[in-house]
């Protein structure tokens, strides 16, 4: 069994990645624009235990378009961004979450799966540091790569929001500049764009 674990920190925007009790690495990320939230379609984030439940796109190259968590076969690149400027792009690999919490992020109108709550890959321009998706983990591709390859089916994730679980929380961003496990943001320079991972079920992301 792993010993390895994700802590998403809604406060600080931040994924941190521990391995037993020592922190592996540390990334910042985007999540839901509308907060914290487990409703099916919400737009928000789901908080709670979830795990790792699916690896999608291992071995794809980096800026992989996929569309209903399948390549299309394009790669996202200046050419794409301009045809299609308002889709909310999902690159390069996927986490699928599952929750663990019956009544809080599975089951019914609450559950993570059914929701299609990702770690996902987005344009390297798009700004990170701030909420701006609809509902997913959003990471740049060169951090999801290494995270996904860390990261076995079955990982636990925790999502945690405000004084929650503050014990096992990253240090702001600001008091880790000097860590080089932590990721430096990219400069902001993209609005926020709107869901298009369609499919039968068409995710939320």
């Amino acid at each position: 069994m792993t010993t390895r674990r994700i802590l998403i920190d809604l406060a600080t925007q931040t994924l941190t990645l521990f391995e037993g009790e020592r922190m592996r690495a540390r990334y910042r990320v985007s999540t839901g624009l509308n907060g914290a939230g487990e409703f099916n379609g919400s737009g928000c984030t789901p908080r709670g235990q979830h795990r790792v439940r699916l690896r999608i796109g291992a071995g794809c190259p980096a800026n992989t378009v996929f569309r209903a968590r399948r390549p299309t076969g394009e790669v996202y690149g200046p050419e794409l961004a301009a045809a299609y400027p308002d889709r909310d792009w999902v690159l390069t690999r996927i986490l699928w979450l599952t929750g663990c919490e019956p009544g809080r992020n599975r089951g019914g109108p609450l559950d993570t799966l059914r929701r299609f709550i990702y770690i996902h890959g987005c344009p390297d321009h798009v700004p990170l540091g701030e909420p701006r998706s609809h509902g997913c983990v959003r990471m740049h591709n060169a951090d999801l790569v290494e995270l996904f390859d860390l990261t076995p089916v079955g990982t636990p994730v925790a999502i945690l929001e405000g004084d929650e679980g503050v014990g096992d929380r990253p240090r702001t961003p600001s008091a880790r500049s000097d860590d080089p496990a932590y990721r430096a943001p990219q400069q902001p320079g993209s609005r926020p764009r709107t869901p298009d991972d369609s499919g039968p079920a068409g995710a939320v992301i």
